[in-house]
C-alpha cells in the first residue's frame, strides 16, 4: 500500500512538472505588439519607438508595431493605452507631454498619469530648443524676445498641452512677453513646415530631431533647455545662461503599459528595453539625435516614482501661470 501511493505521489509530481516549467518561462507575446506613438511621424516620440522598436521586439521574440495615435498633446494616445487590455500586446511611448504635463493643463483628464499605468522603463532624455528660421531677423534669444514684446511673435509648438507648449507660456511669463502667441499643431512636422514657409516665427521643440538642421544652417536654435550646453550643438547657448533658469527641462520618454500588466509580463517588456537601451549601436544613435539614455537604468518603481514627481512640479507651473487647455 505504501509503494502505491509513493508511486501515485511521484506521478503526480511528474505530472505537475511542465506546468511549473512552463510558469518560469519569460513572458512570450502571442500576437504582434502595439506600441502607440503619442505624436506624428517625424517628432521624438515616433522617431526613438521606431529606432528601439525592432530590438525590443527580437529581445521578446516577437515583433512589434509602432502606431502613431496623435492630438491634444500626446493625450489621445495616452488614453488608448490606458484603456487597452492590461496582455502585453499593447504597449505606450510614455512621454513629458502627456503624462507630465498634461495634468496641469487638462481640467479633465481622462486618465491618471500614474494610477491607470504599468510604467515600465524611460528611454531617453533630450533638451528643448527654441528655433527660428535661417535669415531670420531674430537670430538671438534677446533680438527675439526684443521683437516678441514690441511687434509681437509666434511659437509653434506640438499641440496644446506638450511640454513645449507649456515652456513657451512660461518664456512669456518670465521674459515679461504678453505679445509671444502660441499657436499649437498635431505634432512638431506641421509646425516645422509652417516655420519654414514663413507662417510662425519660432517653433519650441525637440532638439533631438532638429540637430541635423542646427548644424547645416536650416534652422537657428536660440536656446536649449538643458542645465548645461548640448555636445552635439556648443554653440547653442542655455536658458539659464541668457538669465531664464525657469526653462530648464527636458522631454523624457519610456515605454508604459496599461494598469495591472501582469508581473511576468511587465518583467519581460523591462529586461527587452533595458537590453535594447543598453546596445552600442542604438546609443550612438541617440547620442546622434541628442538624446541620451539615463547613465542607471530607470524602471519600474523608480521610472514611476519620477514620472510622478515630474507631473507634480510641472503642474504646479502650469497652475501658477493659470494655464489650461480648456
Amino acid at each position: 500500500m505504501l509503494h502505491r501511493r509513493s508511486l501515485l505521489a511521484a506521478t503526480a509530481a511528474s505530472l505537475a512538472l511542465p506546468a511549473i516549467a512552463r510558469a518560469q518561462l519569460p513572458w512570450k507575446p502571442r500576437q504582434p505588439i502595439r506600441l502607440i506613438a503619442t505624436f506624428p511621424p517625424g517628432g521624438l516620440a515616433d522617431v526613438v519607438a521606431r529606432l528601439v522598436a525592432p530590438a525590443i521586439a527580437a529581445n521578446l521574440g516577437g515583433s512589434i508595431v509602432v502606431e502613431n495615435r496623435p492630438g491634444a498633446g500626446g493625450t489621445i494616445g495616452a488614453d488608448a493605452a490606458a484603456k487597452a487590455a492590461p496582455d502585453g500586446h499593447t504597449l505606450v511611448i510614455s512621454h513629458a507631454s502627456p503624462h507630465g504635463i498634461a495634468p496641469g493643463i487638462y481640467p479633465a483628464l481622462p486618465y491618471d498619469p500614474v494610477g491607470d499605468f504599468t510604467h515600465i522603463a524611460m528611454l531617453c532624455d533630450t533638451a528643448n530648443v527654441l528655433l527660428v528660421n535661417k535669415g531670420s531677423l531674430t537670430p538671438t534669444l534677446g533680438a527675439f524676445l526684443t521683437k516678441a514684446r514690441d511687434a509681437g511673435a509666434r511659437y509653434g509648438s506640438s499641440g496644446i498641452g506638450s511640454i513645449t507648449h507649456l515652456m513657451g507660456e512660461v518664456l512669456t511669463r518670465e521674459a515679461r512677453a504678453p505679445k509671444l502667441d502660441h499657436v499649437p499643431y498635431r505634432g512638431s512636422a506641421p509646425a516645422m513646415q509652417d516655420l519654414f514657409a514663413g507662417h510662425i516665427e519660432s517653433v519650441f521643440d525637440p532638439l533631438t530631431t532638429n540637430v541635423a538642421m542646427i548644424k547645416d544652417g536650416t534652422v537657428i536654435g536660440l536656446a536649449v533647455s538643458s542645465a548645461q550646453r548640448v555636445p552635439a550643438v556648443p554653440e547653442v547657448p542655455t536658458f539659464a545662461e541668457l538669465g531664464l533658469p525657469a526653462l530648464t527641462a527636458s522631454t523624457w520618454i519610456g515605454v508604459s503599459g496599461p494598469k495591472g500588466l501582469p508581473a511576468p509580463v511587465a518583467d519581460a517588456v523591462r529586461e527587452a528595453v533595458l537590453a535594447a537601451t543598453a546596445q552600442p549601436d542604438i546609443r550612438a544613435k541617440m547620442a546622434d539625435l541628442a538624446s541620451y539614455p539615463p547613465q542607471q537604468p530607470l524602471a519600474g518603481a523608480a521610472y514611476t516614482a519620477m514620472i510622478a514627481k515630474f507631473a507634480a512640479e510641472w503642474t504646479a507651473v502650469a497652475k501658477g501661470a493659470g494655464i489650461t487647455a480648456a
